[in-house]
């Protein structure tokens, strides 16, 4: 996407009655609902007395970690510092968009869920990274690629970590 299409994008939400409190109000429940849902997990497999509570934290942080380390690396600009605009979702970072770390972190919730056979809760968390990915690109915080990123990333990380070992 350029900086006309964000203009526009970002404009255009403004323009709506409470368009930017709409957006901002989605993408904070999305990420509320995906954060709870991995307690949730936790609070499962805790209750369970199951093995598999370890690999659900160590998997995740770890990927959580090394995706932190890649993206202060690859630090890649934002399209709000690149384009000069205020973003939607309030953000004063530059730099470290790619990979979009809320995405990785539904995507690799997700696949954490589908380890312990939660699918449902699974299915739920990878709904709401959609949501975090659509409403970041619209808010002016992520380019597409930066999304996109995040979940593949996200669902590699759950493969080679909760599937392949």
């Amino acid at each position: 996407m350029n900086q006309q299409t964000y203009r526009k994008i970002t404009d255009g939400i403004r323009r709506l009655e409470n368009g930017e409190k709409i957006v901002q109000f989605i993408n904070s429940i999305a990420t509320k609902i995906v954060y709870m849902a991995y307690v949730v997990g936790i609070i499962i497999l805790f209750d369970e007395k199951n093995k598999g509570l370890a690999r659900f934290v160590a998997v995740t942080a770890i990927s959580f970690i090394l995706v932190s380390i890649v993206r202060r690396f690859i630090n890649s600009e934002r399209p709000y510092t690149m384009y000069d605009f205020k973003p939607i979702i309030e953000k004063n970072k530059r730099g470290e968009s790619m990979p979009s770390r809320h995405v990785f972190s539904a995507f690799i919730i997700g696949m954490a869920f589908l380890y312990i056979g939660e699918i449902p809760l699974g299915i739920i968390v990878f709904v709401c990274g959609l949501i975090i990915a659509i409403v970041r690109v619209i808010s002016g915080v992520h380019f597409p690629k930066d999304v996109i990123v995040g979940a593949l990333v996200g669902i590699l990380c759950g493969v080679v970590g909760f599937f392949t070992f």
